[in-house]
């Protein structure tokens, strides 16, 4: 038996992604058609401000025009930033393919361990014989990620010293919000030092909470809601098989609750809490409590004495009292960081305010430790530590006077390394093409995107996105910053309207759905399906 690669990695490699049509002939043919000025999603003064060679900088297009003519080789670099999403070997085999397509001759660069490798000037040449084995997989491991933020002088001078060494053409930035925010601001300052550099940004993160306007997906979305779903659907049929056990399940989404969504739609599990309806509605953590140990009840008195909850990571910061004692918190422990647990826990007592103090003190020990741990780089609780399901299944317990067997779940690293499925791989080499296509017309502080993502790959619409169009201005680390803003739920939007009018009949009846594994290989409305939440957002469902 050969301990090579898995026969599904040998097939996975002879995939060749699918285009858009508008795509396929390769880029340098391409006509861009440049649209009206552009704002901001909110605070165009401020970003203004901050932004003024970009600032108000048009959505390009892109259509087939003749056969281009002779292009000069281009040198870019490519840096994969923030944590892994499933297509982004993709977006670098997209950029090497469309580059060679440009001009044989033309070289990329992939930056090692992230952002960090920029400054640093680690990188590597990446070839073709590099890239190929590679191709639709999964993971960040042909050149590392990494999460260092490029903000001081010295960074963007290094930066710009190590491009210039190189003697790039463009630089190109896979990664989520805060990514591209870093894109925005390179662009923003190799303009202010007159080096003719195109920045350009891809949006990627799982969350699913990089979009907006024209950028309709994130990528990795797609194939990790999948992943969760599988798991999910397993757990669905091993409640109802085992009949006595509750399970909740924490899933992956910080700021947003996209993935839990998805994941309720796929599997109709017998409750999802959607962070956004809870922040809405200014639900306490006991009526939380209260309304999943009220199910659990209906369930037993049922004959059913089993069940699967869904929870979105960040749902402790939905709740309003939650939210008041974590903000005390960041603003204490930025002041007074470090010290043991008990230190931590004394200083907490003497300066929380009086409801905060007795939020904390109300909260299970591992948990009340984990808040008052030291912070993440930007200041905040580190959420995806906080075992939140845990949480939940030990005050419903409670409530119900210690009836309840419950088991609990964290879904997150699983699903961001998956292969990515056929969309994913998709998307993601189309916006390889889309990255290289804007360095070719000169653009910068632009995003590659897709737009028509519902339909048909050959109807999807290539697109440059100014970064600038989708930033606003908040509170980071106690200060005014721009940040391209994340999307939420849409409480008033198709997706969630479909799952509030299904859930109620979830609750106690058994209407589990098992979605299964990834399918690569098969018919379309098997394989090349995409999310409910892109077809219900597009009305094709």
């Amino acid at each position: 038996m050969s301990l090579g690669v898995s026969p599904l990695d040998a097939e996975r490699r002879k995939y060749r992604p699918r285009l858009p049509t508008v795509l396929a002939r390769g880029v340098a043919g391409l006509e861009v058609e440049a649209g009206g000025p552009t704002a901001a999603v909110a605070d165009a003064d401020a970003i203004r401000k901050h932004f003024p060679q970009t600032f108000g900088r048009p959505l390009l297009r892109f259509r087939s025009g003749g056969p281009g003519g002779a292009a000069k080789p281009l040198r870019v670099g490519v840096v994969l930033s923030g944590g892994q999403a499933p297509g982004g070997h993709n977006v670098i085999a997209g950029i090497l393919d469309a580059l060679r397509g440009v001009h044989g001759e033309s070289r990329l660069h992939g930056f090692l361990g992230g952002p960090r490798g920029i400054f640093t000037g680690q990188h590597r040449e990446l070839t073709v014989d590099l890239v190929e084995p590679y191709r639709n997989s999964g993971g960040f491991d042909m050149i590392g990620s990494g999460r260092d933020k490029i903000e001081t002088p010295e960074q963007l001078a290094a930066c710009r010293a190590t491009c210039e060494k190189l003697g790039l053409d463009a630089l190109v930035i896979i990664g989520g919000d805060d990514s591209n925010t870093n894109a925005a601001v390179l662009a923003e300052y190799f303009l202010e030092q007159q080096l003719d550099l195109s920045v350009i940004g891809v949006p990627k993160t799982i969350d699913g909470d990089l979009k907006g306007g024209p950028v309709e997906a994130s990528f990795g979305f797609d194939t990790a809601s999948k992943v969760y779903g599988e798991l999910i659907g397993n757990i669905c049929r091993d409640a109802k098989s085992a009949g006595k056990y509750w399970h909740f399940v924490k899933l992956m989404g910080r700021s947003a609750s996209h993935v839990t969504l998805e994941c309720a739609l796929r599997t109709r599990p017998n409750l999802a809490w959607i962070g956004e309806e809870v922040r809405k509605n200014e639900l306490t953590l006991r009526e939380i409590v209260d309304r999943t140990a009220d199910v659990v009840r209906r369930r037993r008195e049922a004959g059913r004495s089993y069940g699967v909850v869904l929870v979105p990571e960040g749902l402790i910061e939905f709740i309003p009292e939650m939210r008041v004692l974590i903000d005390e918190l960041n603003a204490l422990l930025a002041l007074h960081a470090g010290g043991d647990a008990e230190t931590q826990r004394r200083r907490a007592a003497e300066q929380l305010t009086a409801p905060s103090a007795a939020v904390l003190e109300s909260l299970p020990g591992n948990i009340r430790e984990q808040l008052l741990k030291d912070r993440d780089s930007h200041g905040n609780v580190q959420v995806s530590l906080i075992e939140t399901e845990a949480l939940l299944a030990v005050k419903v317990a409670e409530r119900l006077g210690g009836e309840l067997k419950a088991h609990k779940h964290f879904f997150g690293y699983e699903g961001r390394c998956a292969a990515p499925s056929n969309f994913d791989a998709d998307y993601t080499y189309g916006l390889g093409h889309v990255a290289v296509a804007l360095i070719a017309h000169g653009a910068t502080g632009a995003m590659a995107a897709l737009r028509n993502l519902s339909g048909p790959h050959e109807s999807w619409e290539p697109v440059g996105v100014p970064l600038t169009s989708l930033m606003r201005i908040e509170q980071r680390k106690g200060k005014p910053a721009p940040v391209i803003e994340k999307a939420l739920v849409d409480l008033e939007g198709p997706v969630f309207k479909t799952f509030a009018a299904e859930r109620e009949t979830w609750q106690v009846e058994d209407a589990y759905r098992y979605p299964g594994a990834i399918q690569y290989f098969g018919p379309a409305e098997v394989a090349d399906v995409t999310t409910a939440t892109l077809r219900l957002e597009q009305g094709a469902d």
